[in-house]
């Protein structure tokens, strides 16, 4: 996730990137958003490109996992 947002307020880019590159450096896609302090909706994601990028070898940090296993079991119930 690259940080992003004002002091107090942050505010994360969903970014796929080299585990070589900085947080906030150079990244290869962005695949979605995350707003912390937002109540309920805080994410969006692309799953479809999260997936891809997990079946090519992308390993998602922890707070990442945690949403994908939420958009699927969302996605699951429409």
């Amino acid at each position: 996730m690259k940080r992003v947002g004002a002091k107090n307020a942050p505010y994360y880019r969903i970014v796929v990137s080299d585990s070589r590159s900085p947080r906030d450096g150079k990244f290869i896609e962005e695949i979605g958003t995350y707003q912390p302090l937002k109540k309920g909706d805080n994410f969006q994601l692309n799953t479809e490109r999260a997936a891809y990028w997990v079946k090519n070898g992308a390993q998602p940090s922890d707070t990442v996992a945690s949403m994908l296993k939420k958009a699927a079991k969302t996605a699951a119930k429409v």
